[in-house]
């Protein structure tokens, strides 16, 4: 019995002085953020301050990724909303709330169980660039009101930020100048290297004090939403709801998961140990069937979130898990504080967190336009997506983008290269010949992920069988995945015949089992006659040395028998 428990301990370790600074820090930051992220989603406040609370606290005991905090974002704020009111939901009915969150959950929990962490490979650094500034933006424009009075009008987000600018003139000028001073007020705290991290709550706090003491006449918070002094309590989910809520569960927990795939490698553990996608995904997942019980919005990692938490000074996990406890703490003592900020105050704030995710983007952005064209259309279409349709559409376009240019990818990299042994055995790599030469041996290797698409390309770099009479080509295949596609084995077959009928002979080397079966299924075996599959096994090299081994006894035998067409 006490083994579990020093296994814990040693799993969670020991709270240094740092965490409990870094906790404190973190908690209030989530103050400002976590209100002004749920009130420009439509959501009730108290909400975004509840998302600071379980999930972190849950999401650091369970995470891989040891700093890591779990938390509302901007773009899990945003895409939650757009679900909910594409259902038809309420996004202010504590029921749909506790129901799309516990089922983002299990989606989380299903994907880290499940090991399926790699697919966020496969969402390229063009779409997930395209998808972030576009949320960006969203949270721009979604605050334009709060910060100016004025609020935008258009279709889509782009059209109303140029309807924003087109009528300055109707901005008003109490909100226009609270904002602007919570801005000067943010710029002037950053210069002080000490107060950086807590810039955005320093600016909250004396520009709320100023309004106060200026009786200055702005909305509040508490015109929005009541803030209880009360800790989370129990939110029912209201079960009607899932059949409505089931693709936009998947979306938001893509989003998620999406976010917080990029924290690890970029925060890494300070005791040395290894994080995993998969695990973090799976405490996401038990961080959101947590806190969708307790009053909170869909969460995920939150890599400004950590990122605060980092730069006040975070040791161990306890870090999150005293950010999440002191936030209670405050929202029990300081509640009816928090009712009287000014709503152009979060407005401000948050005007500066979208322009420093936008200018953040920057470098990914020009790196992206440099890379490719196709890479620039992909950043530019998600973009364009994330602006105007639902967001739950703009990342499932997002995620058939960056499969598109994957396998567009892989397609243009296929190739074949002829391996050439020196002197001493070693093979090298060497350009196509144009032709067999006849009773000789001719290697090739196949450097490719078996997509039907490359193959007609690589089909027409084979060289041509006319001449072939005694001659072998030995088609090296381990980089190939285990189920290559029906066409491949088209081509083989095809290949093999056109040998065949010249006098010469195909075999195969390095074959791993999965993709021996699949070819032998496809009758592939029949055709390259007896040894033309050589297995992988053994040393890198010792499937094409087995391979040459029998192609030159063929050539030396009075009787070949390449096989039947």
């Amino acid at each position: 019995m006490h083994v579990p428990v020093r296994l814990l301990r040693r799993r969670l370790g020991r709270p240094k002085p740092a965490d409990v600074g870094s906790g404190l820090v973190t908690g209030l930051f989530s103050i400002p953020e976590g209100m002004a992220y749920a009130a420009i989603a439509g959501f009730n406040p108290v909400a975004g301050l509840y998302a600071g609370v379980v999930p972190a606290i849950v999401g650091s005991l369970t995470s891989r990724t040891v700093l890591m905090v779990t938390t509302l974002t901007s773009a899990l704020a945003l895409t939650s909303q757009s679900v909910l009111s594409d259902a038809g939901l309420d996004p202010k009915d504590a029921g749909n709330v506790a129901t799309l969150t516990l089922m983002a959950g299990v989606v989380m929990l299903l994907m880290g169980v499940l090991r399926l962490g790699a697919v966020m490979s496969f969402v390229s650094n063009a779409v997930m660039t395209g998808f972030s500034t576009g949320i960006a933006l969203q949270i721009i424009t979604g605050v334009l009101k709060d910060a100016t009075g004025y609020k935008p009008q258009g279709h889509n987000r782009l059209h109303q930020l140029v309807d924003w600018l087109a009528h300055i003139g109707a901005w008003q000028l109490a909100a226009t100048l609270v904002a602007a001073a919570t801005i000067a007020v943010w710029a002037l705290t950053r210069l002080v290297r000490r107060l950086e991290p807590v810039a955005l709550l320093v600016a909250m706090v004396v520009a709320s004090v100023a309004v106060a003491v200026l009786g200055t006449d702005v909305e509040l918070v508490g015109g929005i939403a009541h803030i209880p002094a009360a800790l989370p309590g129990f939110s029912a989910p209201d079960l009607s709801a899932v059949p409505a809520l089931l693709g936009g569960a998947v979306a938001v927990a893509l989003v998620g998961l999406a976010q917080a795939a990029s924290i690890g490698p970029s925060v890494p553990n300070p005791d040395g140990s290894k994080s995993s996608v998969n695990g973090d995904f799976a405490a996401q997942g038990l961080a959101n069937l947590a806190g969708g019980l307790f009053q909170s919005l869909p969460s995920g990692g939150s890599l400004s979130r950590t990122g605060v938490a980092v730069s006040a000074g975070a040791r161990t996990r306890w870090a999150g898990v005293l950010s999440g406890v002191l936030l209670a703490l405050i929202v029990l003592v300081c509640a009816p504080l928090a009712e009287h900020i000014p709503m152009p105050v979060i407005g401000g704030l948050i005007l500066v967190v979208g322009g420093e995710l936008i200018w953040g983007k920057r470098h990914d952005i020009l790196l992206v336009l440099r890379t490719s064209r196709l890479s620039s259309v992909a950043m530019v279409v998600t973009f364009l997506a994330t602006t105007q349709l639902p967001l739950q559409q703009a990342i499932v376009l997002g995620a058939v983008l960056s499969l598109l240019l994957y396998c567009v990818q892989a397609a243009h990299r296929a190739r074949l290269v002829a391996l050439v042994p020196d002197d001493r055995g070693r093979w090298h790599p060497d350009d196509v010949p144009a032709s067999l030469p006849p009773g000789e041996v001719t290697v090739l290797y196949y450097d490719g992920v078996g997509f039907f698409a490359e193959l007609s390309g690589i089909e027409t770099w084979l060289p041509p069988t006319d001449h072939a009479r005694g001659a072998v080509l030995i088609l090296v295949m381990r980089g190939v995945p285990d189920v290559p596609s029906s066409t491949m084995a088209r081509v083989l077959r095809r290949h093999a015949h056109d040998l065949h009928r010249a006098g010469g002979r195909l075999i195969l080397a390095g074959v791993e089992p999965g993709l021996a079966h699949a070819l032998e299924a496809a009758g592939l075996d029949r055709d390259l006659g007896p040894e033309g599959i050589v297995p992988a096994g053994g040393a890198l090299f010792d499937p094409l040395d087995q391979a040459v081994s029998d192609a030159r006894a063929w050539i030396a035998s009075p009787d070949r028998a390449p096989g039947r067409d």
